[in-house]
């Protein structure tokens, strides 16, 4: 098998299998291995395809892994990585079905969630710092830090639903930044125009 789709299979496995706490824990598990390890893409991107993600209907988790397989290997891939993700855990579901009765209740399990749920909380809070430092640095310290407070504000104050906060944003971004793009073009346009009136005045005076 090619070594990329190896690659994928290995990747999407262990982060299916070590993503304890549902899809945002392994969010931070498949960044490292996308971003760090294999350097698939680069840090940037993964925030866009993350935040697309939360946009789109359905586990983020599969979302992310299936893009990440279909921008390395086209369709293939992106199945190759899908499954690669998934199965592990659904197999090892199917295995302990008959015992989860008694396992969700056993001591060690509740002390195995009590250990790994810190280590979930720096993982996400980790991730969170740099896409926020990214942020402010895009954006600007007070509009950056503006934004934070407005996001919060309506997850927590007015309990919108986050799906309808990020497709908000979103739309703001996209005018923003095509609202920044057409001011430079004229800006462009604008300076051999007064280059040449400066030519001119020069020519008058002399």
């Amino acid at each position: 098998m090619n070594n990329r789709y190896m690659q994928l299979s290995w990747a999407m496995m262990k982060t299916g299998i070590l993503g304890y706490g549902g899809g945002p824990s392994v969010i931070p598990l498949i960044r490292y291995e996308a971003v760090t390890n294999y350097k698939w893409i680069e840090d940037e991107e993964f925030g866009e395809i993350l935040a697309l993600a939360n946009a789109l209907p359905g586990p983020i988790a599969t979302k992310i892994a299936a893009y990440l397989g279909y921008r390395e290997k086209g369709t293939l891939g992106a199945i190759v990585a899908v499954l690669a993700h998934i199965i592990p855990s659904s197999a090892a579901m199917i295995l302990l079905l008959t015992a989860v009765q008694f396992l969700s209740s056993a001591a060690f399990v509740q002390g195995m969630i009590g250990a790994v749920t810190p280590v979930v909380a720096v993982m996400l809070g980790m991730m969170a710092y740099e896409f926020g430092e990214r942020a402010v640095k895009g954006l600007g310290k007070y509009v950056g830090f503006a934004f934070f407070a407005l996001a919060f504000a309506m997850l927590q104050g007015f309990h919108i639903h986050p799906a309808i906060v990020i497709v908000l944003f979103l739309g703001y971004g996209a005018l923003h930044f095509r609202s920044v793009a057409a001011l430079q073009r004229r800006k462009q346009k604008q300076q051999p125009q007064q280059a040449e009136q400066k030519e001119d005045v020069k020519r008058g005076l002399d």
